[in-house]
């Protein structure tokens, strides 16, 4: 079972492992809160993983130690047990399924363990590491339902009571449910007034399903940009803690998610990764009630893959008005573009690209089409342009 004096014993255990990770004031992200951002993100491998990884680790007994640790991800938790096993001088095997991304198999390998690739998809990679535990006596780091990983977790609890002991609520993602059970439980067994909110993705509800229903529940499918938060059935323990201790669970969408880790980078210089990004996406939507409070977000971790980051902000830019595409109606005459272009430029528009088609069957045959995509401030920009567009005689076609 958890308890405060296990999580002080993990602190002090993680302490030449881990480091105690800054508390970042941010005032930008909701004016209506006092928002502090707790960087997990800048955690030693990115992720606050690490925590219950090593400390599972560190309660071994000798024998399970020189036989060695088994896992299973494609991401975080990976890397955390490679290091984790590494500090401790004690081998590591990681199955991951063969798609996995090569610049998260090398960060495996980089950090000390053995990587297995198995033909396949998770549950391959997973079924597989379950049959090397029990043939060759490995021990299984369960990435989220285990007491001793959960309770690794829960130092940041402690360090958050120590770093801000006047916060009113401290908002965390959810996967499994490792993270926030260890935190719900730190914060709630030494300050009850705190409150404690949990974030899921929108295509992930795992835990906010199983909490509403009254039972475990499994999802058929997940399917979201927050990988690392992409679980189809949270654990037993941690379906238990999240119960008794986390006052309220809230999901964001994919959209609200590339628009926190846009923000993220522009306000704060911090990358996140999408499971990172939740808990800032719930206070920039105002999806928790946090108003004139005093509130921490968790980013849980920055090991967002490069070749989607810029698919994600992107997707961020749109959903916040930062950039819009046009399609305009025209007359195919002299001057028109100049006529739009004019508009676009005296209100501060910026035009990013331009792609001009003349009518289609079934249309005006004098008339043509006009699509420009747009830099813009946000959405009452779009609107203003818009606005002086149509006074002008334009047609704007959605």
């Amino acid at each position: 079972m958890l308890s405060l004096d296990k999580i002080y014993h993990a602190k002090f255990v993680l302490k030449d492992i881990i480091r105690q990770t800054d508390l970042i004031y941010a005032p930008n992200i909701n004016p209506d809160s006092e928002v502090y951002l707790k960087t997990e993100n800048l955690q030693v491998t990115g992720s606050f993983k690490v925590r219950g990884s090593a400390y599972k680790i560190s309660q071994l007994s000798d024998e399970e130690k020189a036989k060695g640790v088994i896992a299973c991800s494609a991401g975080n938790h990976a890397q955390g047990v490679a290091l984790a096993a590494t500090k401790n001088g004690i081998k590591s095997l990681i199955c991951l399924p063969d798609g996995a991304p090569i610049s998260k198999v090398e960060a495996t390998k980089s950090y000390g363990a053995e990587v297995l690739l198995v033909d396949g998809v998770y549950d391959d990679a997973y079924n597989k590491a379950i049959e090397l535990r029990d043939e060759l006596g490995y021990t299984f780091i369960h990435p989220f339902d285990d007491e001793n990983v959960i309770t690794g977790q829960g130092t940041i609890g402690l360090e958050l009571l120590d770093q801000l002991p006047s916060m009113d609520a401290v908002i965390v993602p959810i996967g499994g449910g490792g993270l926030i059970s260890g935190v719900a439980f730190a914060i709630k067994s030494l300050n009850p007034n705190i409150k404690v909110y949990g974030v899921q993705a929108s295509g992930a509800p795992s835990m906010i399903d199983s909490i509403k229903t009254n039972r475990i529940h499994s999802l058929e499918s997940v399917s979201t940009i927050a990988d690392g938060i992409a679980v189809k059935m949270p654990g037993e323990h941690t379906y238990e803690y999240c119960k008794q201790y986390v006052d309220d669970i809230v999901t964001v969408t994919d959209d609200e998610i590339s628009t926190a880790i846009l923000t993220l980078i522009e306000q704060q210089k911090l990358i996140a990764e999408g499971a990172g990004a939740v808990a800032v996406a719930a206070v920039l939507f105002n999806k928790v009630p946090v108003k004139g409070k005093k509130v921490v977000c968790l980013v849980s971790g920055g090991n967002i893959d490069v070749t989607i980051l810029s698919r994600v902000i992107e997707r961020g830019l749109l959903t916040s008005g930062r950039s819009y595409a046009l399609n305009i109606e025209l007359i195919d005459k002299p001057g028109q573009l100049k006529g739009v272009s004019t508009i676009i430029a005296n209100l501060g528009g910026n035009v990013v690209s331009v792609h001009h088609e003349r009518a289609s069957e079934g249309s005006d045959i004098n008339g043509c089409y006009l699509r420009i995509v747009l830099e813009t401030r946000n959405y009452d920009h779009i609107r203003e342009i818009e606005q002086a567009l149509t006074s002008a005689g334009y047609r704007i076609s959605k």
